[in-house]
């Protein structure tokens, strides 16, 4: 069973939330910074801002106006940041003696951004989001899918109603005051955790985070983000629940998407079960019952994507040649059902617990980068208010059981809640599911 990482936390006058986690088997270091801002803290018009700033952030602040890249690699250091709808996160993997230089640049970005922001970078790395769009979505075969799915299963108000990315339309009409006062809102201490993981001793690298931090002032407390009050989807009988999207692919895919519940939320971790039960990898149930029982599809998938205010559960199959996406709808409906009625044997259920043991392990065995123990740290620190959350997350799995993953199924994977995507090729039209309606474009 996962343990809690050893750590020790410290609160900075300014919020700063600051946590140290000692390793001395190698003279490295992690700094990792969550920004507690994602796309749902945008608003309908102003989309994108947070991705906008995961590349802003690289671009220079007052004390330091030019590439972030470049000091730190310079110093044999690797650094990244990446977007979620919930959270945005910087890190740093650098060698022992290059900390104050990490923890000195992650500060005078958090602090002292804003006066090196102009016009012209704005307007620069605007152009590498529409084109990061270009290329990562709208010219990459099943791009559109995800955001296509989670718009349709969402109101156009609800948080998760729009992608990461953003609109378009809303990134090339972001104004730099537009931005600032996002930054402003967003982007300080009262609204960041700090993990420093690695050959460091914890005291010293407390007192390195107030010598850098403990200047910049506490923010104002960022407004609440909540569903709107009609729920996290329409009502069934007011959307569509099976939709087409015709793409430069050659194969017809199937996308099916449920809303279900929020990360740590009741039966949060039975769906991640379930997800491993019915498509994870070659032993799981559709894998068997589409690719070896039945030669309908060339792949299965499921997951349970959990997230701060709703998860989505998703099932997706590609059909093999001269199969129907009908054909495998009804297989997977059947495999559903069969879960909701009888639960996962129990060796299904141990190894389901055994895979998910084993991911967190080989996460573990670095202090750094996306997934690290610096990284979880901050994580559990984020939303489960404590960086000693690992051990009681790993026991919601251990007290699942056959019937609770049954009686999970059967309350969050009905039929009557899901939503159907199905994308074929261009004129192919007649390859998706009966009474596919055409889905707004993304």
């Amino acid at each position: 069973m996962p343990a809690d990482i050893p750590h020790v936390k410290v609160t900075l006058d300014n919020g700063l939330d600051v946590i140290v986690h000692e390793d001395h088997h190698c003279p490295i270091v992690a700094v990792n910074v969550w920004y507690h801002v994602g796309s749902k803290n945008e608003r309908p018009g102003r989309t994108g801002f947070a991705h906008l700033f995961e590349h802003l952030m690289f671009e220079g602040s007052a004390h330091h106006d030019s590439g972030y890249f470049r000091p730190l690699q310079e110093a044999g250091g690797t650094l990244n940041g990446s977007t979620s709808a919930d959270r945005t996160n910087y890190w740093e993997v650098v060698p022992r003696g290059a900390l104050e230089r990490a923890l000195w640049m992650e500060s005078d970005r958090m602090g002292y951004l804003l006066p090196a922001l102009t016009r012209e970078k704005l307007d620069t790395q605007r152009n590498v989001v529409l084109n990061e769009r270009r290329q990562s979505y709208e010219n990459r075969p099943y791009g559109l899918a995800s955001m296509t799915l989670a718009a349709a299963q969402h109101p156009p108000e609800h948080p998760y109603h729009w992608p990461v990315i953003g609109w378009p339309d809303d990134v090339r009409s972001a104004t730099l005051d537009d931005v600032r006062e996002f930054f402003a809102t967003y982007y300080h201490p009262a609204n960041a955790s700090l993990a420093i993981a690695g050959d460091v001793d914890a005291d010293d690298a407390v007192r390195a985070a107030r010598a850098h931090f403990e200047e910049i002032p506490a923010g104002p407390a960022p407004p609440p983000v909540a569903p709107p009050a009609a729920g996290p989807a329409p009502p069934p009988g007011d959307r569509p629940s099976a939709l087409r999207l015709e793409d430069r692919v050659e194969a017809p895919r199937l996308y099916l998407g449920w809303v279900t519940p929020r990360l740590f939320g009741p039966r949060d971790a039975e769906l991640d079960l379930a997800a491993t039960v019915l498509g994870g990898g070659k032993p799981s149930r559709l894998y068997r019952a589409l690719l070896q029982d039945r030669r309908l599809a060339i792949d299965v998938s499921a997951h349970q994507h959990s997230a701060e205010i709703a998860g989505r559960f998703g099932i997706v199959a590609t059909a093999a040649p001269g199969r129907s996406l009908g054909e495998l709808e009804a297989v997977i409906g059947a495999e559903v059902d069969r879960l909701a009625s009888d639960g996962p044997t129990a060796p299904e259920l141990e190894r389901a617990r055994n895979l998910l043991e084993a991911d967190t392990a080989r996460s573990r065995q670095s202090v750094g980068g996306f997934g690290g123990r610096s990284d979880q740290l901050n994580l559990y620190n984020v939303y489960a208010g404590t960086p000693a959350y690992a051990a009681a997350d790993f026991e919601r799995y251990l007290q699942a059981t056959p019937e609770s993953v049954a009686a999970a199924v059967r309350a969050e994977l009905g039929a009557e809640s899901r939503i159907a995507l199905s994308v074929v090729p261009h004129g192919r039209g007649d390859a998706a599911l009966s009474g596919s309606v055409p889905a707004e474009a993304c």
